[in-house]
């Protein structure tokens, strides 16, 4: 595996790949590895010829209250776990490289609507650092197929959007979420969580699968759905932020022509933020609805 830190460097590379006619699939990482990037490797692996993932810790995305300087940086350990997966091209920028003239002068990336609500109501911002990171290095790796997963639902929704409207030829795939054996949703974040917390967090996608088979066996008051969730998740220890049923593909609300719903949730255990979700598809020609995989 080869590990590059700029621009330059790494577009050399793939240049070469590109000419001895090889495709190229993208994980964006911000590193601290776990089971569910590495499944995102996997399916790049699937998708083309050579793999480029990226570790970088984006301060555009944080906040001035959030934990940038306390998040987890792990790069040996995270150099092995690519080694292992066979990836061919690690980059690892430096915080010059990405906004060389600083964060407050650079051109920023910003997804309408989709980005408002959720996590974007709570998180002023996140997503137009989620963005403005994402599409500058799109623009870096130059890939065919980039890979993200399904656990940070709306992240991947807003990066559908932004790739649609702005006619970037990548195809993007989510990955299902990847989670432990009492399914927890896997996360970085879950190193914070202390023995007691987690043996609490596995209550957040419990009571999203829920929610979930309520609706799949008819149940239509999605607001009384919702209230329910609050209480039990703060009833059982976290501190919820939200939990919404919207549409899957406008996070909006659930229309009458709705396909496919997804619940979204997020909720502090501690100081620990979880989000997690579950999807269920619809099926108009009966009166109830079909539980989906994850």
């Amino acid at each position: 595996m080869k590990t590059y830190s700029t621009t330059a460097a790494l577009r050399a590379a793939l240049s070469a790949a590109r000419r001895a006619g090889k495709t190229v699939a993208f994980v964006p990482t911000m590193g601290n590895l776990h089971e569910g990037h590495l499944s995102l490797v996997r399916r790049a692996a699937r998708e083309a010829d050579v793999v480029v993932v990226s570790i970088f810790v984006n301060p555009l995305q944080f906040s001035a209250s959030e934990d940038l300087g306390n998040y987890p940086r792990t790069l040996a350990a995270d150099k092995e776990k690519l080694f292992a997966e066979g990836v061919q091209f690690l980059f690892q920028p430096q915080v010059e490289e990405i906004y060389p003239e600083g964060m407050e002068q650079h051109t920023k990336v910003s997804v309408p609507a989709v980005s408002e609500q959720h996590c974007g109501a709570s998180r002023p911002g996140h997503f137009t650092g989620v963005a403005t990171i994402v599409n500058k290095l799109f623009n870096m790796v130059q890939p065919d197929t980039a890979v993200f997963g399904e656990k940070d639902f709306q992240q991947l929704s807003v990066i559908r959007k932004m790739v649609k409207d702005l006619c970037m030829p990548i195809n993007i795939i989510g990955v299902a979420t990847a989670r432990a054996e009492d399914g927890l949703a896997l996360s970085s974040r879950n190193g914070y969580l202390d023995d007691s917390q987690r043996n609490t967090a596995p209550l957040l996608h419990r009571v999203l699968q829920e929610m979930r088979e309520a609706i799949a066996c008819g149940y239509d008051s999605y607001s009384d759905l919702e209230l329910y969730a609050k209480l039990a998740l703060k009833d059982g220890g976290f501190e919820p932020d939200y939990v919404n049923i919207c549409d899957a593909r406008s996070l909006e609300q659930v229309r009458p022509d709705t396909e496919e719903v997804v619940i979204l949730a997020a909720a502090k255990l501690g100081s620990t933020r979880l989000i997690d979700n579950v999807t269920l598809t619809l099926n108009p020609s009966a009166d109830w609805g079909m539980l989906a995989a994850n």
